[in-house]
């Protein structure tokens, strides 16, 4: 699939080349922007897209996934982040953009491990763009709903995973590369996919009790408990 992607990218007039790796693995992260240092010099914009996901019970959930959604989600992108920015910052100029979620500002029932990674995320970069402020280095934050990729049936698949209810409200892929594309041209610290989900954090502050009740009910409809 990535031998594809890249084929339609340089089809369409681009430069594309893939570089596989098992991102939970901090040597196979060290190997990608190794090749990338040593193939390209310079990296004018990062984006930090991978991300791993599992949904259903937090008492369900093995620790082996947890621990590789915690390493792909957190370790991978401050790994990234860190090694890159510094490369730009040497350079004097750079974008650093992390695909976070609204689940980051708005905690879900069934989410748990996935929710507090783009809560991190979200306080990685806004703590990054406050330092650079000024600057010609620039770190933004994606916060997305669900997209229509393999994503989620790959998280049903997990053990003990479940699908996640909101799936298909998902946007397309496309409508999140257009608005990084956006973002790149105008730089800002947090853009919401859609836009209508910049309501979330005032629902979390708002109707946080009610979610408290109404998210356990929500969740048995997906896995009954005895």
């Amino acid at each position: 699939r990535l031998e594809q992607l890249a084929a339609e990218i340089c089809l369409s007039g681009g430069k594309a080349a893939i570089i596989p790796a098992d991102l939970s693995n901090e040597s196979e992260r060290q190997r990608v922007y190794t090749q990338v240092d040593a193939g390209y010099g310079r990296v004018d914009v990062l984006v930090n897209n991978a991300g791993m996901g599992w949904y259903g019970f937090g008492t369900d959930m093995p620790w082996t996934t947890a621990s590789e959604i915690l390493q792909v989600n957190v370790a991978a992108a401050v790994h990234f982040t860190l090694h890159f920015l510094k490369k730009m910052r040497s350079l004097g100029s750079g974008h650093i953009i992390n695909i976070g979620s609204v689940s980051g500002s708005l905690p879900s029932q069934g989410v748990a491990v996935y929710g507090a990674t783009k809560s991190f995320l979200d306080n990685f970069t806004t703590a990054l763009y406050r330092e650079l402020t000024g600057t010609r280095l620039h770190v933004s934050v994606v916060r997305a709903g669900p997209v229509l990729t393999e994503f989620c049936a790959t998280a049903a698949n997990l053990e003990g995973g479940l699908h996640l209810p909101t799936e298909r409200m998902g946007v397309t892929p496309e409508k999140i590369a257009t608005h990084i594309w956006k973002l790149i041209e105008h730089p800002r610290r947090v853009i919401y996919v859609p836009a209508w989900l910049a309501v979330t954090p005032y629902i979390e502050n708002t109707f946080g009790w009610l979610i408290d009740r109404l998210g356990p009910l929500l969740l048995r409809r997906q896995s009954p408990r005895p």
